[in-house]
């Protein structure tokens, strides 16, 4: 039982996610935090099971062939930093590709901090500028580590610049590089002079040997080339001139983020990067909700807006993930809920405000990097994973009173369409379980149209379909087709201001043949083409076509 108060539990953690553009090596990236924060021992601890090279953050069968994580994972681990204090570390890996940004999205919901991840060669990158810009839009400030040292880089000022130019932050250098690729000396620490050496991996070795001591970047000049160690005491001078010092207030109002270098590959840079998370990204803050009765509650009060101090003593939180199957053996289908507040302990009854049904925890979960564990106690700022079977879905508040609502996490209207159907026709109620359940854990859109047999499914990125289809197949055993779909676009529909439930009817009866129903019964309409979603808008003036609905 911990001794620490709430207010104090709260203050030790740090939750934070990683991001990056594919190939910016988040992965590996994530694998080195896991080492260097001492969850592993090893760089290959969390890969192979057999010959299935992979990180543990990625689990599916074709995150494991193609390298890529389509999955948010959480992975929690505790490290004392310099000053001796004991921090717990939950870390939020998210999907880089493009097509999984509404999982991306959902798990940024969680971090209180971001790490963002760039390649030293290619700078910000598309995707980069799509999550910041989520990033912005939450207010989570964040960490910027330049990656792949170890390969031949861009102009270290043209990064800087070019973090300032895209994405208006003032980037502040805490440490800065000596040279890249086969070049690479090392780094300087800016303030201090520390210098930390770089050691180039002997060829033929099969353990990297470390890096050597730090040590005052004016007793260096041993592992320089004539006339480089000079240049680095005039470029610290320069960047410590031209440059902001950082200031931490500025980097949590999200104004400034610290930039840090290193490789993921090499393990060089990690610990500083470790070390900066837990100095200075921010400890759980306070959460906006509403406390509000089940909806099916008879003479309710009105809904009153509260602030969810991390220090309360109700156990309260949101499910922004839900993961099935992680453990095919099992049929498991685990919840991944953030906690905002209180002091949770194994076997507690918590109370889900949408519904008001009652769940007991009896097993919850927290991932430490390669194993499993039974959480008998978390804290606000921890993820835990609930078992479940379909009570719970993404949005979903829970608390002690089963009265505290938070903002629920939206849903996106897909950019593909497709129907899919089973081979065997035999197995057509199998295939409406399945997709209910990838509907329900957020890997699809399913729509069930008012006219008509088939499921029509939408997705982002026609990655995702391949990801059903694979899923489909090895986890339920159903061989199914994507085919075309007519229909483009898809946009929910409400009445809008002014107007009511008859004039939504009204729509509705004159394009019977266009509508659907969602996974939570709302209707929505299929349009074949963006010109026919506003031809619609104009004519229905008094309904509302959405691209988003918040559940919660």
């Amino acid at each position: 039982m911990s001794k620490l108060s709430l207010d104090q539990e709260a203050a030790r953690r740090r939750t934070f996610a990683i991001i990056a553009h594919p190939d910016a090596g988040k992965t590996t990236l994530t694998e080195h935090i896991l080492l260097a924060g001492g969850a592993i021992r090893a760089a290959g601890a969390v890969r192979a099971r057999g010959e299935n090279r992979r990180t543990q953050s990625d689990w599916m069968k074709i995150e494991k062939e193609r390298g890529i994580s389509v999955s948010a994972s959480v992975m929690t681990f505790e490290h004392a930093g310099a000053d001796g204090v004991a921090k717990m570390f939950n870390l939020l890996d998210t999907p880089g590709h493009e097509d999984f940004s509404e999982d991306t999205y959902r798990t940024l919901t969680a971090a209180d901090c971001a790490i963002m991840v760039l390649d030293a060669a290619k700078g910000i990158e598309p995707q980069t500028l799509k999550l910041f810009e989520v990033c912005r839009l939450r207010d989570i400030p964040i960490i910027t580590f330049i990656n792949k040292l170890d390969r031949e880089a861009q102009d270290p000022m043209a990064l800087l610049d070019e973090i300032a130019s895209k994405l208006q932050l003032d980037p502040a250098p805490i440490w800065w590089p000596a040279q890249s690729g086969n070049r690479l000396r090392g780094m300087v620490e800016m303030g201090t002079g520390t210098f930390q050496p770089y050691a180039r991996k002997i060829p033929g070795a099969t353990e990297d040997a470390g890096h050597p001591e730090a040590l005052p970047l004016a007793e260096a000049e041993r592992y320089f080339e004539p006339g480089e160690h000079q240049e680095l005491l005039d470029a610290a001078e320069l960047v410590t001139g031209g440059y902001p010092a950082f200031d931490r207030q500025a980097f949590l109002e999200g104004h400034m983020t610290p930039v840090l270098w290193g490789s993921a590959l090499r393990h060089f840079g990690i610990d500083e990067l470790l070390a900066a998370i837990g100095e200075w990204a921010p400890p759980p803050k306070t959460m906006k909700a509403k406390k509000e009765a089940p909806p099916e509650t008879r003479n309710a009060p009105a809904p009153v807006d509260l602030v969810v101090d991390p220090g309360s003593a109700e156990v309260t939180g949101f499910v922004f993930k839900v993961q099935a199957n992680m453990d095919p053996n099992h049929r498991d289908r685990i919840a991944m809920f953030r906690m905002a507040s209180g002091s949770f302990k194994r076997g507690m009854k918590l109370k889900v405000q949408n519904t008001g049904k009652q769940l007991s925890v009896n097993a919850p979960i927290m991932f430490f990097a390669s194993d499993r564990e039974l959480a008998e106690d978390a804290f606000a700022g921890d993820v835990i994973g609930i078992p479940n079977h379909g009570v719970l879905r993404v949005g979903d508040s829970l608390s002690e009173s089963g009265m505290i609502r938070f903002a629920g996490l939206p849903n996106f209207a897909p950019e593909i369409l497709q129907r899919v159907r089973v081979k065997d026709p035999l197995k057509a109620k199998h295939l409406k379980k399945a997709l209910d359940g990838l509907a329900e854990e957020g890997v699809t859109q399913l729509f069930r149209p008012e006219m008509g047999s088939d499921f029509i499914v939408g997705a982002v990125g026609q990655l995702q379909f391949e990801v059903m289809a694979d899923r489909l197949g090895e986890e339920y055993g159903l061989d199914v087709i994507f085919e075309p779909s007519p229909f483009a676009e898809a946009r929910w529909i409400m009445p809008a201001p002014g107007a009511g439930p008859a004039d939504v009817e009204d729509f509705m009866s004159k394009y019977r043949g266009q509508m659907a129903r969602d996974l939570d019964q709302d209707p929505v309409f299929l349009a074949k083409s963006s010109w026919e979603t506003g031809y619609a808008t104009e004519r229905f003036p008094k309904v509302a076509f959405t691209r988003t609905k918040e559940r919660g």
